[in-house]
């Protein structure tokens, strides 16, 4: 046991006395090693990045919430069925309810009318345009996983009574009110005033795609008031009980909402009902592409960096092949040839796997400065994928040379010019 462990601290000191003595020679070598660690570390980083940003786009939504909706989260082939089915009228949320009240051990808990679109808002000289303004009830509060700064959300009296007043998005609140609280403080929109009575926590925005906090809530009477209720602003989200019992969920809303709209049996089903998965599904894709375009990258820099240290190694054995005839004469195993030149071999590789994983931080730390809204993620996990690498790269191309090197004879060795 002593010897093996003196045998490789030998030839990990001989190895790094190599490289040292060849350091231009070993840097061009582990080049393509570099290149293949940079690659699958991005790779990782951005697939890893991808999926936090989802994941916390998808919280937004509620992981226990179910949306219905005229038209689906996917592409359509026969949109024409789609496009002519009936609304999902704000109405038809009290009818769920009631239904999901009388249904024994009901796996819902509440369905919320949300109807909404885009609108301008202003206060004294601050105007904003391209907000989106919904109008619900007051049940909303059930369903909601922001929190909020200041103020609260409507009651079921203001709600009932369409009173006119207002929560706002983060956002929304400091560009009208940048130096002053905004509750109690009034808002016109669509001409009319509202009264600000609760202001959002920020909370980022979906997927880069739609800001939460670029928001007002108002009561639905409210909204429908001002803004009228059309055929495709109109949605239901229904709270789940137990987001584990999805499955089992979504069928009895399909029966619920069949009944809640008058279907016979026999008919297809005139509405959507949407969940996360279906973003998730639409998301899979792209993270495989970004993990195969990586692989092949991977892959290539990595085969051309095995090919230049098998190249290199090969030389380096030409090179001392008196010395290795010299080491044998004077006793040295085949083993201890062996592990010279493949420890020789790996630590190239390591070297360039320590390089390329600090130049992949140093470019997830510029793009994180630059863009800190970006979710990026640089794991202990790919550091260990990338050392391994790096380690497999180093035995698969060095063993050839390094067996060749313990199985030279070495009389020939000592007489090799």
């Amino acid at each position: 046991m002593f010897r093996l462990i003196y045998e490789f601290t030998e030839s990990f000191r001989i190895a790094f006395a190599q490289i040292r003595a060849n350091k231009m020679r070993s840097v061009l070598t582990a080049l393509g090693v570099i290149i293949g660690i940079v690659a699958v570390t991005l790779m990782g980083t951005a697939i890893n990045g991808i999926d936090r940003g989802f994941e916390n786009s998808l919280a937004m939504l509620g992981d226990d919430v179910l949306y219905v909706q005229k038209w689906p989260w996917r592409n359509v082939d026969d949109w024409w069925n789609y496009r002519n089915r009936p609304a999902v009228r704000p109405e038809q949320a009290d009818t769920l309810n009631r239904i999901i009240e009388t249904t024994p051990n009901s796996q819902l808990e509440v369905a919320v009318p949300v109807v909404g679109s885009g609108a301008g808002i202003k206060a004294g000289t601050q105007q904003l345009s391209g907000v989106f303004v919904f109008g619900t009830t007051h049940n909303y509060s059930r369903l909601m996983s922001a929190d909020f700064t200041d103020g609260r959300l409507f009651n079921e009296t203001e709600s009932a009574g369409g009173r006119q007043v207002a929560v706002l998005g983060a956002d929304v609140a400091q560009a009208l009110f940048p130096s002053v609280p905004a509750i109690d403080q009034t808002v016109l929109i669509k001409g009319q005033p509202f009264t600000v009575i609760g202001v959002l926590a920020k909370q980022g925005s979906f997927l880069g795609l739609f800001s939460f906090d670029a928001q007002v809530i108002m009561p639905l009477n409210a909204y429908r008031k001002y803004f009228g209720i059309h055929s495709n602003n109109s949605q239901l989200r229904v709270k789940v009980r137990d987001k584990n019992q999805m499955g089992e969920a979504v069928d009895e809303l399909t029966g619920s909402m069949r009944r809640a709209r008058g279907q016979l049996p026999g008919e297809r089903d005139n509405f959507s009902i949407n969940q996360q998965q279906a973003f998730r599904d639409q998301l899979d894709p792209i993270k495989k592409g970004i993990a195969m375009a990586g692989l092949f990258i991977t892959g290539l820099a990595l085969f051309v960096g095995a090919i230049g240290i098998m190249n290199i190694t090969f030389v380096s054995v030409k090179e001392r092949t008196k010395e290795i005839g010299t080491r044998k004469a004077l006793g040295a195993r085949r083993r201890t040839i062996l592990l010279q030149f493949l420890i020789e071999a790996v630590s190239i590789c390591l070297i360039g796997g320590v390089v390329g994983l600090a130049l992949t931080f140093g470019l997830c730390m510029g793009i994180k400065a630059a863009m800190p809204s970006l979710p990026v993620v640089f794991s202990i996990s790919l550091v260990n994928i990338s050392m391994i690498v790096a380690v497999v790269t180093g035995i698969v191309s060095g063993f050839a040379p390094a067996w060749g090197a313990s199985r030279l004879d070495p009389v020939v060795a000592l007489r090799y010019e």
